[in-house]
């Protein structure tokens, strides 16, 4: 993934400009991160947590939440912006949690430059972090079939809502909820919460 991130961080300012806070999000989807994160319990991970909203959004709420991302001008500006909030640089792929350690773990559009391949290696990891019963919630570009599109940083996937529930079963989750919307002028969004299966 060293190219999403090279990719990201070319264009880093200019996304934090643009959507470095949480006024500058839908807020049906501050609604849900925050629904998602008052039923977490334990230490929770936001994995691509970028900037650092989402994560300091969710530790505004009481959720014991740090933040991870491959970006380190992300985790700079993070840290920055965020010094009581704990941030670092890594990946998705290597996690740095123990098994079973996590209640909850944040995937808000951070999976989204995964291929169709490489999203099972993904979600693997993620449950391996989760303790049974933890909650994921995955937010992604929905689409009709698994393709690629243009985005603005780098590729990027549209999935549709079945689909990648599948992906998520096969990794040992439970889907519980999927929500989708729609806005004019912009690609369709959904999002999956997701539970940790029992052992």
């Amino acid at each position: 993934m060293n190219d999403v991130s090279e990719a990201y961080s070319a264009r880093a300012a200019e996304y934090i400009e643009a959507l470095g806070v949480v006024e500058a999000m839908h807020p049906s989807d501050a609604a849900l991160i925050a629904s998602w994160g008052a039923q977490v319990d334990g230490p929770a991970l936001d994995i691509g947590c970028g900037p650092g909203h989402w994560t300091a959004f969710l530790a505004e709420r009481g959720l014991d939440i740090r933040g991870v991302d491959l970006t380190p001008a992300f985790i700079e500006h993070a840290r920055a912006t965020y010094p009581e909030l704990r941030f670092a640089t890594g990946s998705v792929e290597a996690l740095d949690a123990s098994d079973a350690s996590l209640g909850g773990v944040l995937a808000w559009y951070s999976l989204i430059h995964h291929t169709p391949d490489a999203i099972g290696p993904a979600l693997d990891e993620i449950a391996r972090a989760l303790r049974p019963g933890g909650l994921l919630l995955m937010g992604f570009f929905e689409g009709a079939v698994v393709e690629p599109f243009d985005h603005a940083v780098t590729t990027a996937y549209r999935w549709p809502v079945a689909e990648l529930g599948e992906r998520l079963r096969a990794s040992g989750f439970e889907v519980i909820e999927t929500h989708t919307r729609t806005s004019p002028n912009t690609r369709p969004h959904a999002a999956i919460v997701a539970r940790r299966r029992e052992v």
